[in-house]
């Protein structure tokens, strides 16, 4: 059966019963010329722990965009980043649906088909997967609908194309049932001004007289509390749409809910009371053990004198019952303490954040780096510069070539951050998903115009509550310390919820144990004027958007604070001069550009060898970029590819290329091989010395060819001003080689 609904700016058609008739549920989604297919499977056993095992996978078939994998194998192997971002949006939005003992385990799998470059991937998956949920036998009684909300003009826009999503300044995701929210992401988007000025006048390293492009100001559009809770209010209203449109359309074709088995939480009633009775103080001292690590070891002291006591032995208290119990007793001390006391494991009150301390460029041979503590959790940020062709390059379906990520993040979460023994494994789910965050909230800063390309890693050191956050922090900073001049300084941190009955406290920089006890967290990250990253995940399902609002604007005031501190030990920072790495960005007439590359590429390699840089050529905007680790290098490399584009110019034109075109130029003279001049010395480098020759013209006097002993200095030979005795060895076009004549 198919069936079309029409909700938020796109028909969206569904065939159920066509396809995979074998699995629990399935729906084939089609939106314009995307298809994808949703199945969910479930085994027939449950596990033995009582846990929820959902597994969430998102494939991209390469030939729904009508390509062949790249690389040695030709088929679809590892998923990418996104398709892994995917399936993590996709397991958040649905798994707080399942029913509480739901224990048998659980697999969703969707195929990108076909893929229309204007659709909304993300929001379609979401989508389909919910169907293939809502349609399956499994005990789920309430659909899902994702949205994506951009801001296009100063309007609200729902399910924006992608290319209209280009020209938004709002990127926000929202996924909920028809009553409630329960996960939501957005990012700032930033934006170029539409009165481009010159780029000399943006960054004073370019010189005027060569640069000849024009560059927009960057804008990074955040946005502030108000606006933000609107954002969100009017998502919620295209979610209760849409939501209400798939009840009505799939209820009728619901297969039949299963008859399961659901695990009993283990509770017991007497041993709550035992444990109020005669270990409450005990229980309290261990909640307020400030690390993860001490706080275990004394709830497992507290276990182990409760099943040693005669009670336990004579009732017949078994170890996972006590514990289960004994962990709910704990999340009940929690929670009272915080609603009624206002008053928090660690003592402070509900609106500190922890103290923080900053150290920058602490790693003499990084080029920049950030050491940023906040409580108990530290994050140590590093950043990498490097030249266009260090960007990442990935390929998406929804663009035909492959991109290059000229701004990379990476998260690290290594086990003894928490105090554990565990593997170091590849980056999984949740260390991209960290990552992914904190390179949203940073993106809006810094400037699209870099001319760098930028790698930041954070190494998590200790966490006790948002590594992610400290990321931001530490991450900012980082930027900061490696010469990187942005737009502005960002700060994160981690909010909580806890709700008691009618009453509700909303918690600063929460720790893991909130994080673990509370009802909701979520993650703000922006500047002082407003936000450019958030995430929330809601456990308990509904929130009045004047409680977020009012979450929202004291989490305004806690960044505030970290910001305030951020800024103090900006002032403080001395760049690692010796070790960042020189970058030159000029333009030359475009027309020269293949004399920088000489006869199949030998001058540009013959370049990049001899003053060890990397070189980029614009041939359409005749705009060089130059990028090595010294910066003599880097200059000389700079100096020497001027004097090739200046070869043929008119006399007395700017440098640069900007005098005069090809055939209006001098003519070359021509010189014969053996003949002798004097000349004087124009400039030195490290490599030689350029010498005028009659015609106007200069030759090059390699260090090679100046003396018969190896020369180590060359100023220890020639100086600007001399005059020397040179003769031809070899000429091609403008470019003439001598060698030194001694008498």
């Amino acid at each position: 059966m198919q069936y079309s609904i029409e909700v938020n700016n796109q028909t969206e058609i569904y065939d159920v019963g066509k396809v995979a008739r074998h699995a629990s549920g399935a729906a084939l989604l089609t939106i314009k010329d995307t298809v994808i297919l949703a199945t969910v499977a479930r085994d027939d056993k449950q596990v033995e722990e009582n846990f929820l095992p959902l597994t969430v996978h998102y494939i991209e078939k390469t030939y729904a965009a009508g390509k062949i994998p790249g690389g040695y194998i030709k088929r679809e192997t590892k998923p990418g980043d996104f398709e892994t971002l995917t399936s993590r949006i996709i397991d958040r939005s649905l798994r707080p649906l399942f029913p509480k003992g739901y224990a048998y385990p659980t697999q969703i799998v969707l195929f990108v088909l076909s893929c229309d470059p204007e659709v909304d991937l993300q929001v379609a998956a979401l989508n389909a997967a919910s169907a293939a949920l809502f349609l399956s036998d499994i005990p789920v009684n309430k659909p899902v609908a994702g949205v994506r909300i951009g801001c296009i003009d100063g309007e609200f826009v729902a399910n924006p194309s992608n290319s209209d999503l280009k020209k938004s300044v709002l990127d926000l995701y929202v996924a909920g049932t028809k009553e409630e929210l329960l996960m939501i992401e957005m990012r700032s988007l930033p934006s170029i001004d539409t009165e481009p000025v010159p780029m000399a006048a943006i960054d004073p390293m370019i010189d005027p007289a060569l640069g000849r492009g024009l560059i927009g100001l960057q804008k990074s559009n955040e946005f502030d509390e108000e606006r933000m809770v609107e954002a969100i209010g009017f998502a919620q209203q295209a979610i209760a749409r849409a939501a209400s449109a798939y009840e009505e359309a799939f209820t009728p074709v619901k297969k039949e809910t299963a008859i399961l088995e659901y695990k009993e939480s283990l509770e017991n009633d007497s041993i709550f009371i035992y444990i109020d009775e005669f270990y409450k103080q005990d229980v309290a001292e261990a909640i307020n053990q400030m690390a993860k690590s001490e706080r275990a070891t004394e709830l497992k002291k507290i276990l182990n004198a409760i099943l040693s006591d005669e009670t336990a032995k004579e009732e017949g208290w078994g170890k996972e019952l006590v514990m289960s119990v004994l962990e709910a007793y704990k999340k009940k001390v929690v929670r009272e303490q915080i609603v009624q006391k206002g008053v928090r494991a660690d003592g402070r009150g509900l609106r500190d954040v922890r103290d923080i301390t900053i150290e920058t460029n602490i790693l003499p041979k990084a080029h920049g780096s950030c050491l940023f503590t906040r409580g108990q959790t530290q994050a140590l940020a590093v950043v990498t510069l490097g030249s266009d062709q260090d960007g990442q390059m990935f390929d998406i379906l929804t663009e035909k070539s492959v991109q290059t990520d000229a701004f990379m993040v990476n998260y690290n979460f290594p086990g003894f951050s928490v105090g554990e023994a565990s593997p170091l494994r590849p980056p999984g789910r949740r260390e991209l998903g960290h990552g992914n965050l904190a390179k949203r909230a940073l993106v809006p800063t810094v400037d699209m115009n870099a001319l760098h390309t930028i790698r930041l890693v954070s190494e998590i050191l200790e966490s006790n509550g948002s590594s992610s956050m400290a990321t931001v922090c530490g991450g900012s900073l980082a930027l900061r310390a490696a010469g990187i001049d942005t737009i502005d300084l960002v700060a994160g941190v981690a909010m909580g919820m806890v709700f008691e009955g009618e009453k509700y406290a909303i918690l600063t920089d929460i720790m893991g144990l909130e994080d673990h006890d509370g009802d909701m967290d979520f993650k703000v990250a922006g500047t002082k004027k407003g936000i450019t990253a958030l995430q929330m995940d809601i456990k308990l399902g509904g929130i009045e958007l004047s409680v977020l609002k009012e979450a929202l604007y004291q989490a305004k005031e806690a960044r505030a604070h970290i910001l305030n501190i951020m800024e103090e030990a900006d002032k403080k920072i001395e760049l690692n001069e010796e070790v960042l790495p020189k970058l030159e960005l000029f333009s030359v007439d475009p027309s020269r550009i293949v004399d920088i590359i000489g006869q199949a590429g030998k001058t540009i390699r013959e370049i990049i060898e001899r003053f060890e840089v990397s070189i980029d050529l614009n041939r359409e905007k005749g705009e060089v970029k130059i990028a090595g680790g010294k910066k003599k290098q880097v200059e000389a490399a700079k100096d020497y590819i001027i004097e090739i584009t200046q070869k043929d110019n008119s006399r007395g034109g700017p440098r640069g290329g900007r005098g005069g075109s090809r055939e209006k130029s001098q003519e070359v003279p021509v010189f014969e091989v053996g003949q002798v001049f004097e000349g004087e010395v124009k400039r030195i480098v490290d490599f030689g010395a350029f010498v005028g020759l009659p015609g106007g013209i200069d030759g090059l006097l390699h260090v090679s060819k100046i003396a018969k002993e190896r020369v180590n200095n060359i100023n220890d030979y020639l100086r600007e001003g001399q005059q020397v005795k040179v003769r031809i060895l070899e000429q091609k076009a403008h470019k003439i080689s001598l060698e030194m004549v001694r008498d």
